[in-house]
This record gives C-alpha cells, structure tokens and sequence, in this order.
C-alpha cells in the first residue's frame, strides 16, 4: 500500500487557500457530492456557476446555500440538460457570457444504472449520453476560456470503469444488443476517464501545459444517484449498503473532485479517490488505475468517434 501524499487522513477541504477571485463551473449540483462541492467551493470565497436540468431545484438550492453561508455567496444557475446538446450548448454559450474566467470545471453530474434502455434525443444510450457526449461537448466548448485562465477540467468517474465490459463497444455503441443497466453504465464510466488521459496527451502535443485534465471518483457515497435512477433491486442493496461502513456521506464524496478542482501540482496522471478498502472510502489520495481505463489505441478511438458524433471539434 502506498502512503498517502497528504498524511494519514488524506486531502481534506482544510488545505484548499481562499478561493477570492476564482471561478468555478460545476454540473449537476442540486444534491449529493455536487451539492457539497458547490458549499465548499463558496465557503472559501469562491464564485460558482451551476449547471442544472431543472431550474426549481436551482433555485432552492441556492435559498439552502444562502441560508447555510449568508446572502453575500457568488453563485449563479443556469440551466443545462446534459441529455440535449442544443441544451448543452446553449449553456455553454450563457456561461462564457456570464463569467470571465474558469478556474476549474468539474464534470459531476450523472445518472446510473438506467433500469430500461433509453435513448436520447441524438439517439445515443441514455447513460452515455448524459454522462459522456453531455460532458464532452461542454468540456470542448468551455475550452477556450479555461485554457485562457490556465484552468482545469476535472472529471468525476466512477469505479463502475472497472465493473462492466472495461472496454467501449464500439460495433455497437448504443445497446442495441445485450443491454444491461451496469454494462452501460460501466461503459459511460470508463469513457468519462479515458478522454481525461487521452486530453492530456493531446495538450501535452500541443505544448498547452497551462491547462490541467483530471480523473477521480467518490467512492461508495451516500447521495441520490441510484435511489433516483436504478431498478429495485439496486435500489434496495444500496439502500442496505447506506446502513453499513460500506458507505460514506456525500461530502465525503466531494473531496476528490475539490482536490482536483484546488490543489496546486497535482499529478496528472494519477487516478484520484477513497484510499481505503476496495476504494469505496477511506482518506483521499491517489489510487491505481487499471490499465484498460489508459489505453492508448481506444482513447484514441473514442476521441475521434466524440468528435464525430457530436460535431463538436476541440479547438487545442
């Protein structure tokens, strides 16, 4: 086992410095680690934009932050559907207008272990869409201002990487054949954390080391992302696994993706989360990463079948 770089308890929110002046973008931030991310963000003087599906939620989130942190906090909503491009994009767009700088965009927000096979409106498997074409379309667009603030992207994963195919299954992308909730998943998962390895290969080509692309994951937390989403029988292990060491709270959660988002010369190329048993929680730090998540040859692939897909073609 190796030693953790930040002593025995791990990262915590204590090391992050006043955040005054810095800009933070993050999707998916009406409950769980997105929710505490965004509190913690604030309360070290931090301005943050949220990106959520559902304007309402937006809205009493920000009345429950104001009222934790008092009314002088830095956040602004707006509203962005990860499972729409046209959506996505027009995020984008507000965004760029609306702040002058991004310090680190944190990719949060997903969906997990879809019951049914679902397609979105581009014809893409739900879990995919949402998780990986969302996200990969809002990281491209926001580019330019992040590489102009020296900033990061940071994306939130999943151990499900590791859980299902460990490969994408590119002769039949959207589950067509042989759906299953966790295969997809899984799939979209692992997605998400390839193109943070392959984007760094690509800025390190392009001589752009200002900007920094990160992978982590929160381990086993106790936020919404099955009870909202998965069968009932996920539904109930997990309601279970709430009950038990297994687990950990949702601000727990927050921490990789904070470390990420915050501290200064981070390694790139590490894969960050809980360092305690089977990684579902424990202090946080940096883990192995299985090597089919860093392979070259399907990053590769996976990058130009993105920018295909959706279009959108990064501008590095």
């Amino acid at each position: 086992m190796k030693t953790n770089q930040f002593g025995k308890k791990g990262w915590t929110p204590d090391r992050i410095k006043d955040l005054k002046g810095k800009t933070f973008v993050i999707t998916g931030t009406t409950s769980g680690t997105g929710f505490e991310a965004t509190r913690i963000l604030l309360s070290k003087g931090a301005k943050v934009v949220m990106l959520n599906r559902n304007p309402a939620k937006s809205q009493a989130t920000i009345a429950a932050l104001k009222q934790e942190l008092g009314n002088n906090i830095n956040v602004i909503a707006i509203t962005m559907d990860l499972a729409e491009q046209a959506s996505v994009k027009k995020a984008a767009q507000e965004v760029l207008v609306s702040v002058s700088q991004i310090d680190a965009l944190l990719c949060n927000a997903a969906i997990a272990q879809t019951p049914k096979r679902g397609l979105t409106i581009e014809g893409w498997e739900m879990q995919m869409g949402v998780n990986y074409f969302g996200h990969f379309t809002l990281q491209s667009l926001l580019f330019p201002l992040i590489e102009k603030s020296k900033g990061r992207i940071v994306t939130v994963g999943s151990l499900g990487y590791d859980m299902g195919i460990k490969t994408i299954k590119f002769e039949d992308l959207n589950w067509d054949k042989d759906y299953t909730p966790n295969n997809a998943y899984s799939q979209s998962k692992l997605a998400q954390i390839m193109s943070m390895y392959e984007l760094q290969d690509r800025l390190k080509e392009a001589g752009k080391t200002d900007v920094k692309a990160y992978a982590c994951h929160p381990g086993s937390s106790r936020t919404s992302l099955i009870s909202t989403n998965g069968s009932l029988m996920m539904k109930m292990i997990f309601g279970i696994m709430k009950l038990t060491p297994l687990t950990q709270p949702a601000e727990n959660g927050a921490y990789p993706q904070l470390m990420c988002a915050t501290e200064p010369n981070l390694d790139e190329k590490g894969f960050y989360g809980p360092t305690g048993r089977n990684h579902w929680t424990g202090p946080v730090g940096a883990h192995k990463i299985e090597p089919h998540a860093k392979d070259k040859t399907v990053a590769k692939s996976l990058w130009e079948l993105s920018e295909k897909e959706t279009g959108v073609k990064w501008n590095i």
